[in-house]
């Protein structure tokens, strides 16, 4: 079993030759807008989990994460020959490509937090003008003026 320093060195060293080799060594298109964002090895070092995102054409279209994935598995082999001659380790570890989904979450939680703003702005608007039910300090007793002047003359 490896320590986990030397684990995480190969994943790292994994993550930027699959990256290099799919930005300028494989021609699928399918892979042209496939972003590889981490990599984990197993202790034993014979497994390799690489995390990919996939971006859009443009802003508003959505990504084919589908179709990336197919591409990914079509490549696999290509990639893990280039990682075993790019590491030399002497297990090359096997690639299992799984789409991240950290931004997704990460989108999702800037929504969850855009409609907590927009809520603590309308509870703020309405506190605005918003008066008192009762008086200002319903808890504390209203004495009467008559008696603090008889009280006076005691």
């Amino acid at each position: 079993m490896a320590d986990p320093a030397r684990a995480r060195r190969l994943a790292k060293r994994i993550s930027t030759i699959v990256a290099t080799a799919i930005d300028h060594e494989i021609k699928d298109p399918r892979l042209a807008l496939v972003t590889i964002t981490d990599a984990k090895v197993t202790a034993d070092l014979h497994d390799a989990t690489v995390y990919y995102t996939v971006m859009g054409e443009n802003i508003d279209s959505e990504p084919d994460v589908v179709s990336a994935a197919a591409g990914l598995e079509k490549a696999k082999g290509v990639l893990r020959s280039k990682v075993g001659a790019g590491t030399g380790v002497r297990f090359t570890p096997t690639l299992t490509f799984v789409a991240d989904t950290v931004p997704d979450t990460a989108r999702h939680m800037e929504e969850l937090l855009a409609r907590a703003r927009a809520a603590d702005d309308a509870v703020a608007r309405a506190r605005e003008n918003a008066k008192p039910a009762g008086d200002a300090d319903p808890y504390k007793e209203q004495r009467d003026v008559s008696d603090d002047a008889a009280d006076e003359d005691n």
